[in-house]
């Protein structure tokens, strides 16, 4: 069983150079799990707007006319280039730049929403990553995040400790829970929920 971490597959946040297969990998979880979330997520961005590890653009045809800016990141530049086809073929505008999750290139509170999905579990550091989005957001903002997480059911679990086994080399968590993590990076969660078992949990947070 392959894992669904957005950046895991596709090298969005790590930078690895691996094969941009996420797509493909995806095809049977993303309308059962993925989407839902990335819906979820899209529902409550506003004004100026910031996706961090976009990977190949899975996000841009929620975030479509959500936004009165719209800026996509990814430390690939192959997956910036996978994602830029996406969004022309959905019409969407954006600006792409490469940058590294924990170290993005915008001064603080430039952002009125920061969105972070399927990459934070294969971040090296999730809580720098979080504290990053938290710098960029402004105070009054929101950062929505949205990722595969430790499951609610004990098969779940278990299933899970064995791909963290199997996708140890590859950087991939799968049973980190950032909501439980917000504090350590300043935020605090306003409104989270998640799919039936906990499989993909989703939070909105604000600046503390």
């Amino acid at each position: 069983m392959r894992s669904i971490g957005e950046a895991g597959w596709t090298g969005a946040s790590t930078g690895t150079g691996r094969r941009p297969t996420y797509d493909r990998a995806t095809a049977w979880v993303e309308p059962r799990l993925l989407a839902p979330a990335r819906e979820w997520v899209a529902q409550r961005v506003r004004g100026r707007t910031l996706d961090v590890a976009v990977g190949t653009g899975a996000n841009l045809p929620y975030l479509r006319g959500r936004s009165d800016e719209l800026v996509v990141t990814d430390q690939s530049a192959a997956m910036l280039a996978i994602a830029k086809d996406r969004a022309a073929r959905e019409r969407v505008a954006m600006t792409a730049v490469q940058a590294d999750a924990a170290h993005l290139p915008w001064p603080d509170a430039s952002f009125d929403s920061v969105v972070c999905t399927f990459a934070l579990c294969c971040v090296p550091d999730e809580v720098a990553v979080l504290a990053e989005l938290r710098r960029v957001v402004r105070p009054e903002g929101r950062v929505l995040v949205a990722d595969h997480v430790e499951s609610s059911a004990l098969l779940g679990r278990v299933v899970q400790r064995g791909l963290d086994v199997v996708g140890r080399r590859h950087g991939e968590h799968h049973r980190r829970r950032p909501l439980l993590r917000l504090s350590d990076a300043g935020l605090a969660a306003v409104e989270h929920g998640s799919s039936r078992y906990r499989l993909v949990e989703r939070v909105a947070a604000r600046r503390v």
